[in-house]
């Protein structure tokens, strides 16, 4: 029988190696995360065969005592702890005591460093594991860790590596994850003696844009959201800016970059309503809490994380993140730039948020035009009581309320203050305006193939897919209904029946009632036979049988209890489907203003439900950038 044996430091560092340095990018992390840990505000790295050959990190930090630098290499050795209770709320991004030891066990290593109250340095070298003494060396204040020719003393292990761009792209990911977390401090990286990145000191905005890119930027936007000792700061994409996987997805807690499912699925979540099919959201998020309210020490390379509080921190980030979202109103998202044009509006500082509509820019003086003037409507400025006279046109063509919510509506202030928040989406709150007393979508000047409508706004034209945009003004409406109790009905005059198979009349049977919630009211006729006697007060000038099989699928499919909880958007947004605008229906200029109107005081409707946009604009300078106008 085999006897229990102690194994070899040696063996238990390279068997710990395997752990924490899966590749050249694990051993990178490890080195950054001590640079930055010792307070360093300037880090160079180089890198030759993607890692594989060199990783060189050479940082201005404290450094390292001569006395200490064995122990830097030895396992488990830190400073950064000492106790149960330091270990319970870890501020700093390395603390474990084995990363140096691990690398050192499977590598030629170098440690070089000198204090800042030093005279010189002094370096160690480790060469598979084996310390040698320490020695003085030439060294600036700060510390340099080489390493080279990782698993050189294990040939199974370096078998596993992929070619050499595949780990530098790994070794340049891990780079830019901890650079964009840390925009006081300048980095350096150089691959093959050519520099790839140079990132000097720089705000969180203009971090973000280097890393991310300006498209990034400009779709961005902005959060800053504090709950007690909770906060979220950094950019949200808007919900047309996403993409086909989670490559742009950057969350961090307190520093750290991490891949946490309670977190994911919250951000998920906050994009529920916005998010085209299978598209992923972009975000590059900063989540700061108590450092005694998450644990780290969950994973031994430190990308997940355990919160103690998982409900609280869920709930935190997915109501920060729905509610700057639902600031993506038509009227204030992102500008549609034509290849080469310059940007409609400057860029504001984090923390200031631009105004519901900004005048237009001047032309430029080589143009020879003068500058717009107010839109001017059958020879005459139009005034803002014809936007409120076609809010009743609209109410009217396409399912106003009942008597009993006008009777509410009228009792709520008609102009709410900015400050306030926004009535129930079926009462027009009117938007700000521009000085010249033009709307944030401007005015209607006709229809497109029956598709589009054209607006006139103060900075050129705008395009409004308006089925698009009605499904999303239906939608929020029935979503707030439901909400509050139950979604109005509107009986019809003369029921329509169609036909249905056993399932289908069973489920009106049975949860007839209870469907009424949804503004559906069914009557099973006969065996094969329903009668559909009301539908959604939105939702009149629909096609009330799709609708009715609609929900009769749904509820069937997954129960009434989910469909009102779980699946009640999908359900929502589906109805809202049917009972938006049609393409083909030619509307009148009033009730194009109308639809504007409501578009610019209904949340997120600058995207319709499945996350397509519902509007653009060309700005004068892009229009003369397309007619090359003053080139």
């Amino acid at each position: 029988m085999t006897r229990i044996q102690r194994l070899p430091d040696h063996l238990v560092n390279q068997i710990a190696a395997g752990e924490v340095v899966e590749r050249p990018a694990s051993a990178l992390k490890e080195m950054l995360e001590n640079s930055l840990d010792a307070g360093s505000t300037r880090i160079s790295v180089d890198l030759a065969q993607g890692g594989i050959k060199l990783i060189r990190v050479t940082d201005n930090g404290a450094g390292i005592a001569a006395d200490d630098l064995p122990l830097a290499l030895d396992r488990h050795a830190t400073s950064k702890i000492a106790s149960l209770d330091d270990l319970e709320s870890v501020s700093t991004l390395g603390f474990r005591g084995e990363g140096l030891a691990s690398v050192a066990s499977v590598s030629r290593l170098t440690l070089v460093s000198r204090p800042q109250d030093a005279d010189h340095a002094h370096q160690i070298i480790a060469i598979d594991g084996t310390l040698h003494p320490v020695e003085p060396a030439a060294h600036p204040h700060g510390t340099s860790v080489e390493v080279v020719d990782l698993y050189f003393n294990t040939p199974a292990r370096r078998k596993f590596l992929k070619s050499e761009n595949t780990e530098y792209a790994h070794c340049a990911a891990t780079f830019e994850r901890i650079a964009l977390a840390h925009p006081d401090v300048e980095f350096l990286l150089r691959h093959n003696g050519k520099v790839a990145w140079r990132l000097p000191s720089q705000s969180a905005e203009d971090r973000v844009a280097a890393l991310l890119g300006k498209d990034f930027v400009a779709a961005a936007i902005p959060l800053d959201s504090q709950a007690g000792p909770l906060a979220l700061t950094g950019f949200v994409a808007s919900p047309t800016y996403s993409k086909a996987s989670r490559d742009a997805q950057y969350f961090y807690v307190n520093g750290r970059f991490v891949r946490d499912k309670t977190a994911q699925h919250a951000l998920r979540q906050a994009y529920r309503d916005v998010l085209h099919h299978d598209r992923h959201p972009a975000y590059a998020l900063f989540f700061q809490l108590e450092p005694s309210g998450v644990d780290v020490n969950v994973h031994p390379t430190k990308i997940e994380v355990r919160f103690r509080e998982s409900q609280a921190v869920h709930q935190f980030l997915f109501h920060s993140v729905h509610k700057a979202l639902a600031g993506t109103s038509a009227g204030a998202a992102p500008t549609v730039q034509v290849e080469g044009a310059e940007p409609a509006a400057p860029q504001l500082p984090r923390g200031e948020s631009a105004p519901l509509f900004a005048s237009a820019s001047p032309r430029p003086a080589s143009s020879g035009m003068p500058a717009p003037q107010p839109f001017q409507y059958q020879q005459q400025s139009i005034p803002l009581n014809v936007a409120r006279e076609a809010v009743g046109v609209y109410d009217k063509m396409f399912g106003g309320l009942r008597e009993e919510e006008r009777a509410l509506s009228r009792s709520e202030p008609a102009m709410p203050s900015p400050a306030a928040p926004l009535p129930h989406p079926a009462v027009l709150a009117m938007p700000a305006h521009d000085e010249n007393g033009i709307p944030p979508l401007g005015f209607a000047l006709a229809q497109l193939h029956g598709v589009y409508i054209l607006s006139q706004c103060a900075e050129g034209l705008i395009l409004v897919d308006m089925h698009a945009a009605h499904e999303r003004i239906v939608y929020e409406r029935l979503k707030t209904a439901l909400e509050s109790d139950a979604i109005p009905l509107q009986p019809l005059l003369l029921p329509v029946s169609f036909a249905a198979d056993r399932m289908e009349v069973a489920t009106a049977h049975e949860h007839g009632e209870e469907m009424k919630r949804l503004g559906v009211e069914l009557a099973p006729l006969s065996p094969t036979q329903i009668a559909v006697r009301g539908v959604p007060v939105w939702l009149k000038d629909g096609d009330p049988v799709d609708l009715a099989r609609a929900v009769l699928k749904d509820v069937r499919e997954f129960g009434l209890t989910q469909v009102l909880t779980e699946r009640r958007n999908e359900l929502l947004a589906t109805m809202a489907c049917h009972g938006a605008v049609r393409a083909n229906r030619q509307l009148t200029l009033p009730e194009m203003n109308a639809l504007l109107r409501d578009m610019e005081a209904t949340e997120r409707s600058g995207q319709c439900n499945h996350g397509r946009p519902t509007w653009t604009r060309l700005t004068m300078r892009d229009l003369d950038k397309l007619f090359m106008r003053g080139q």
